[in-house]
């Protein structure tokens, strides 16, 4: 380790289901390991936020640069720029999270070697490599074991997703339907935003309000048989349904309850207000959240878009790092910026591609921040010019085993699971590199 001066679409009934399935009704599966169970009394980690570059960033345009690589790898981006951590520095395009440098880690030698997205998506959201089996993401772990471990009672399901799901593998995998995440759908950027089953497009509150009345005064049979727990449980659910779309939970999605000041310095955009939105979500004690943030498989004019994502980005996840931490949330809250893999550091300039970047998972960068990682740390090192791990390998199953420590999780404990399977939360380490105790 390098180590500077400081160490798919969905219905809005759907979305009801889902949402009152993971607020109310996570099931009981086998005991938690006494391992995980002690791991959880020193846990550091309450909340993931998990900032997903879907599509796949570009290490040298992002954090790890090579401005001596040649224009055929640095493009026009060639310059770097200071941060406030002495020896890092990050590219031009990043000034707010160079003044950042100080909460988060970077590892500039992640590598798995695959270049398709929806292997590479599976491999570094499960730890996994694929085979017979369907393991859960990292998001669908976390749910069961703060729903089950700690009783999750929170108005809103414990595995969100901002605003779409990848649709790339299924998150929940062999933990089923029951640990999919709760995607909100809409645009937290728009007023309102809309959130699946909580505001219905085109239709009033009172209009709202009368369908449940409605429905109430039809339900005959229920009334006929009031302690029937078929019915109880049916009931239950409803009020937990209506209180979604009219209660705290909607309050907790009306993103113009903050400082307008505040919304324009996260950024007035899907992914700056998305930021803010999972900041509000960590508040209110929500233990995963992802932000599928689209747009960055840029096999064309690769350079075009980074001109109005970079800036974007950089505003968007530099002040969600400095509010957690006016607010005290960054220790408990671990940031995780990464892609399913990274873009390939020769720029191809021919056509069709004019200027573009491939797809490129031999060797790529994530960045870590929070929840017991320490910050202005750089992990690993890759070659001159960005293509190959010069030092210290780390492999996806390294850092999640990392993240899963931190959250009180042991990685090499029982994974609970409906087919009572005898499997680990982690596979046993067959590569090297290892956990990131480095930053730990």
């Amino acid at each position: 380790m390098n180590t500077p001066k400081n160490t798919n679409e969905m219905t809005r009934r759907d979305a009801l289901k889902r949402g009152i399935a993971g607020a109310a009704g996570l099931a009981l599966m086998n005991p938690l390991s006494q391992r995980a169970q002690s791991a959880q009394l020193t846990a550091k980690a309450k909340s993931v936020i998990q900032i997903w570059m879907w599509g796949g960033p570009s290490h040298l345009d992002t954090f790890d640069p090579k401005p001596d690589a040649g224009d055929d790898y640095t493009g026009p981006l060639k310059n770097t720029i200071p941060t406030n951590v002495d020896g890092i520095r990050i590219g031009e395009s990043l000034p707010k999270l160079a003044m950042q440098a100080d909460k988060y880690a970077i590892i500039r030698s992640m590598t798995h070697g695959n270049n398709g997205h929806e292997t590479a998506s599976y491999i570094v959201q499960t730890g996994h490599e694929p085979g017979r089996l369907v393991y859960p993401c990292v998001g669908a772990v976390v749910s069961l074991f703060k729903g089950v471990k700690q009783g999750y009672e929170g108005l809103v399901p414990p595995y969100i997703v901002l605003t779409q799901p990848q649709g790339r593998f299924s998150e929940a995998g062999f933990l089923g339907p029951l640990y999919k995440p709760f995607a909100t759908g809409g645009d937290p950027a728009r007023t309102p935003f809309a959130v699946e089953g909580i505001i219905a497009k085109g239709i009033t509150d009172e209009r709202q309000r009368n369908r449940r009345d409605l429905l109430y005064n039809l339900d005959s049979l229920g009334k006929f048989m009031p302690n029937n727990p078929h019915f109880q449980k049916f009931d239950e659910a409803g009020e937990k349904a209506y209180d979604l779309m009219f209660g705290e939970a909607r309050k907790l999605f009306d993103l113009t309850e903050e400082p307008e000041e505040l919304r324009d310095k996260y950024g007035r955009n899907t992914f700056g207000q998305s930021c803010l939105m999972a900041r509000r979500l960590v508040e209110h004690g929500v233990p995963y959240i992802t932000i599928n943030y689209k747009g960055w498989d840029t096999h064309k004019q690769h350079f075009e878009t980074m001109r109005r994502k970079l800036p974007e980005m950089d505003a968007g996840m530099a002040t969600l790092l400095e509010d957690l931490s006016q607010r005290g949330l960054l220790d408990s809250t671990i940031i995780w910026w990464s892609g399913e893999f990274g873009r390939g550091p020769k720029v191809q300039w021919n056509p069709p591609w004019n200027g573009g970047r491939s797809h490129y998972g031999k060797c790529f960068s994530a960045v870590v921040a929070g929840g017991g990682f320490k910050g202005g740390c750089v992990v690993g090192a890759s070659s001159d010019k960005g293509t190959d791990v010069a030092e210290r390998p780390v492999y996806p199953a390294d850092l999640l085993g990392s993240m899963y420590t931190l959250l009180g999780i042991d990685p090499d404990g029982p994974l609970p699971n409906p087919r009572g399977l005898d499997l680990k939360v982690m596979p046993p380490s067959e590569k090297g590199g290892g956990r990131l105790t480095e930053i730990m």
